[in-house]
């Protein structure tokens, strides 16, 4: 571990010149003291690290010196894929190698193409998760990786939605994919490919039996067809529904991508009032129900009629409550009657409600 931060130490110091005790403390992740011992190190094996005091000081290699320990080994070859992903890199327990690999790689670039990364590394930062969620990290995921990699056969206690809840499962891991912040598993189980949210698996237990993968299997082909199947699978369920000219505007901003297509797809001419009548896949009426109700009045549901009863089932237990909650306020105020100014609330409240 010392010998490679030691090499890490030098390719810093070659790629960005002079650097202070505490920005190399800092890009390294260890303490100053520690960088302190790491220079000493490398002045004794040979190395010409020169250190200036004071404001402005720091630490740079004398004389032009370049090493040229700059190959590659393999973890670091192969944390290169994942140089955009610095957190996916975490999650994997190579984010130190991956550091190594780029200092590296760095390195070993001339001069005008190591100053043309290092300014695309400045302008340019890629975070792939969405907003209001934070990184998928299953504990499970290092030892998960080394499975994949080294196709070692897994047993797996799994939670899942339908009953039973917990299951047992021996799998072929294919490989992994993170997806908007979640790390699934495809693997293969009694001759089909499956997909497994990595972060629902209680128990993993690393066999020491081999597998063949299929030929030509392609994990980035199957994912894609995946997703365009799932799609097909969960949205079974047509709706009519009239949408409004704010909610049109914004409807990429409230609902997934399947169901702004759907509309773009199926939308008529706006009426009169500008509205337009359209046709949305869903889950389920129970799902759809508070995927609808989350967009106000701006929204109408036509059709199935029973996914329009249940949306005003729900809206008038919705409305009940909050008026018993009223009227709760009211009792502890002691007073149960309408006074004027409630009854000019409830004339506001009525004139903003949707008429049918």
């Amino acid at each position: 571990m010392r010998a490679a931060r030691l090499v890490s130490l030098l390719l810093l110091l070659q790629n960005r010149g002079r650097s202070t005790a505490d920005e190399l403390a800092q890009e390294l992740g260890v303490s100053v003291r520690t960088v302190y011992r790491d220079v000493t190190a490398l002045n004794s094996a040979g190395i010409p690290v020169y250190g200036d005091g004071g404001h402005g000081g720091g630490y740079q290699l004398v004389g032009g010196y370049r090493t040229r320990l700059t190959g590659l080994h393999a973890d670091e070859a192969e944390s290169l894929f994942l140089a955009g992903l610095p957190g996916a890199a975490d999650d994997l327990g190579l984010g130190e190698v991956l550091a190594a690999a780029q200092l590296k790689l760095t390195a070993a670039l001339p001069p005008p193409l190591r100053d043309r990364a290092g300014r695309i590394r400045e302008r340019f930062h890629l975070d792939a998760l969405g907003w209001y969620r934070e990184q998928d990290s299953p504990p499970v995921l290092v030892a998960l990786a080394g499975a994949v990699w080294d196709q070692r056969r897994i047993r797996v206690r799994y939670r899942r939605w339908a009953e039973p809840r917990e299951v047992e499962r021996e799998l072929d891991p294919y490989g992994l994919v993170l997806k908007a912040g979640v790390w699934y598993l495809v693997a293969g189980v009694d001759g089909t490919v499956r997909t497994y949210r990595v972060s629902s698996i209680l128990r993993l237990d690393v066999g020491e039996d081999g597998f063949e993968r299929p030929d030509g299997f392609d994990l980035t082909a199957h994912w894609k067809d995946y997703l365009a199947a799932y799609d097909s699978r969960r949205l079974r369920l047509q709706a009519s529904v009239r949408i409004a000219p704010a909610l049109l505007a914004v409807l990429p901003d409230r609902l997934d991508a399947a169901l702004v297509r759907a509309v773009e797809v199926s939308a008529g001419p706006p009426d009169d009032d500008g509205w337009v009548t359209a046709t949305i896949p869903l889950e389920s009426v129970d799902l759809a129900v508070s995927t609808l109700l989350s967009l106000g009045s701006d929204i109408e549901v036509l059709a199935p009629e029973e996914l329009r009863g249940e949306i005003a089932r729900t809206a008038a237990a919705v409305l009940d409550r909050y008026r018993s909650a009223d009227l709760t306020g009211r009792a502890g105020a002691g007073d149960l009657s309408s006074s004027p100014a409630d009854t000019a609330a409830d004339s506001a409240r009525a004139a903003r409600t949707p008429k049918p």
